[in-house]
């Protein structure tokens, strides 16, 4: 009889024979939130004198559709950040909505929002299998998922809040966000040969302020809708649009669908229209840049979790320029 855990390895497995980019590429920085690949040298930043610490802003914030006030400081709160739509889920456990400060966990809620919708530069969490949740937490635990690319310093801050997390802690998190529905909130993917220039921000694009463009090239670029609505004010309601290279769609369709005579159809895994299947986790409408660098990651050997080992014989075909497309068509599904 096939166990659960088999069962899961073969599903996994298919995830990550839609899409990776060739191990001697390195990691694509496009997915991690970068402008250079990693390893390369960076501009000496010049001199400056030391600011003095900002003084607390006082101003009342709000965003579209919510009747909550907060002011900076609330909004960015690591052990209790503003939850705007409290309307939008039920009662959050404390780790979720507080972290533990004592063991300097911070807040699910902060970086993953208290919608499980989470951001570029993390992962969604909403709508994940308990198990597949917990499992995870474990692998970080466990020294078996690290980044390809060590810039990445919110995968640290994930190791560590992960080995300072109780097992109950774990539970009551996979729990909270394993009940919420997934909803994709990308506002659409544009194939295009431009794109608006960004500036990485903390492991995510920004787009900066004058509307000039610059050539895509071969990358996808996932950026807010609204910045200061995102970064700012870290509205869980605010979206992302995706830009990809002219074609990516068609042909991440193909490669998802059919394996295009590269690979396995991750539909076999991960049911009809990538919706997740037992436990095995859903993919329709999730964060490109997430599945790009996790794809990365497998293939590179960072990620070494209880299911990984089949991974590498499976994507060992798939270019970076099978990943831009399989995970532009990835993030423009409707589950």
């Amino acid at each position: 009889m096939r166990t659960k855990f088999g069962f899961l390895i073969i599903a996994l497995a298919c995830v990550f024979t839609a899409s990776i980019s060739v191990l001697a590429e390195g990691p694509p920085p496009w997915a991690y939130g970068f402008t250079t690949p990693a390893g390369a040298a960076a501009p000496a930043p010049a001199a400056a004198p030391a600011a003095a610490p900002a003084a607390p802003d006082p101003t009342p914030r709000h965003v579209p559709g919510s009747d909550k006030e907060f002011v900076r400081q609330q909004i960015a709160n690591q052990y209790g950040p503003a939850d705007w739509f409290p309307g939008d889920h039920g009662p959050m456990p404390d780790i979720v909505a507080h972290g533990r400060q004592q063991a300097m966990i911070a807040a699910c809620s902060l970086c993953h929002y208290p919608n499980g919708k989470g951001r570029p530069e993390n992962a969604g969490v909403s709508g994940l299998p308990i198990s597949y949740f917990i499992q995870t937490m474990h692998d970080f635990r466990d020294g078996l998922r690290k980044s390809g690319d060590p810039r990445k310093a919110n995968t640290n801050r994930m190791i560590s809040f992960a080995k300072n997390m109780t097992d109950d802690e774990i539970k009551a998190a996979a729990e909270y966000f394993g009940a919420m529905k997934w909803t994709p909130w990308m506002t659409k993917v544009v194939e295009s040969d431009t794109v608006p220039k960004t500036r990485a921000n903390g492991g995510m694009f920004l787009t900066l302020e004058g509307n000039e463009k610059e050539p895509l090239g071969q990358r996808l670029i996932e950026t807010p809708v609204n910045a200061e609505e995102t970064e700012v004010l870290r509205n869980d309601h605010s979206g992302f649009i995706v830009y990809a290279p002219k074609g990516s769609l068609k042909r991440g369709e193909a490669l998802v669908k059919t394996g295009a005579g590269r690979t396995t159809a991750c539909g076999l895994c991960h049911g009809e229209d990538l919706r997740g299947l037992g436990p095995v986790p859903g993919l329709a409408g999730r964060s490109p840049s997430y599945i790009g660098r996790q794809l990365y990651d497998m293939q590179a050997g960072f990620r070494k979790g209880e299911w990984t080992s089949l991974m590498k014989p499976v994507v060992a075909k798939l270019t970076d320029d099978d990943l831009i497309a399989v995970t532009a068509y990835i993030a423009s599904m409707t589950p």
